[in-house]
């Protein structure tokens, strides 16, 4: 039987704060939950309203209904370590990095941690101010790619002018860009994607060695003034791996 202990305990961890005093996240959903069980995470604990898992503490409903963050609670919820990563792992002179610059809308940041696993991208380096990727709405959003993508958070401005300094081509998408469709693009890099209002900060704008544009269709098309951030990221990383 689940404590009022552990309720508080979970619930807690719906907040950056809980979160970073426990070392640990919660994910969802069986499919979810079972893919954790299998990763190179911790599991620290599984919940469920059936044995699904042979670890797992069977709860009644209401429980689940208390210590779940979605609007319609799932059957399953798992208690997760935190992971520990190595930002000298990320090496863009070798594979293609995602840069993301104060992307803080959650949902987006999930669909961006998706996008980069469908890709082949494995390091993602953020802002120090972009959303906290273990937030539950990421955490659902990634659809399990949370476990193959390592997330890192640092100081994007000066981490990319250290990679200017060892000659890495980095990208970013600006309105006065070449035309990402026309433009030779290499296998290696950081690709630099800015938030959802403001785009690329001008601190790291200094750092880009390649503008690119995503043009509307057709080209005077007076629409949408801008892409949503994970809509722009997906065409850009699969243009990328087009070439």
């Amino acid at each position: 039987m689940i404590t009022k202990a552990e309720i508080q305990s979970i619930k807690a961890l719906a907040d950056k704060r809980g979160r970073v005093e426990q070392g640990a996240f919660i994910a969802e959903g069986e499919k979810l939950v079972a893919e954790l069980r299998a990763s190179h995470l911790a599991v620290r604990k599984v919940y469920a309203t059936k044995p699904l898992f042979a670890d797992a503490e069977v709860i009644a409903e209401r429980d689940m209904e208390r210590i779940s963050q979605l609007k319609t609670s799932n059957s399953t919820l798992a208690v997760v370590e935190i992971p520990r990563y190595n930002l000298a792992d990320a090496k863009p002179d070798k594979n293609l990095v995602l840069a993301l610059d104060r992307v803080q809308n959650p949902g987006n940041l999930g669909t961006i941690i998706r996008l980069a696993d469908w890709f082949g991208i494995t390091d993602i380096v953020c802002s120090a101010d972009s959303a906290d990727c273990f937030n539950p709405k990421v955490v659902q959003a990634t659809m399990g790619a949370i476990i193959r993508v390592r997330v890192h958070y640092t100081d994007l401005q000066r981490w990319l002018s250290e990679q200017r300094s060892k000659s890495v081509k980095i990208y970013g998408t600006f309105l006065d860009g070449e035309n990402i469709y026309k433009t030779e693009k290499g296998s290696c890099g950081v690709i630099v994607m800015g938030n959802e209002g403001q785009g690329i900060s001008p601190e790291c704008e200094q750092s880009v060695t390649h503008r690119l544009y995503i043009p509307p269709y057709p080209a005077d098309n007076p629409g949408s003034e801008s892409l949503n951030v994970a809509i722009a990221t997906a065409i850009t990383c699969s243009e990328f791996r087009r070439e």
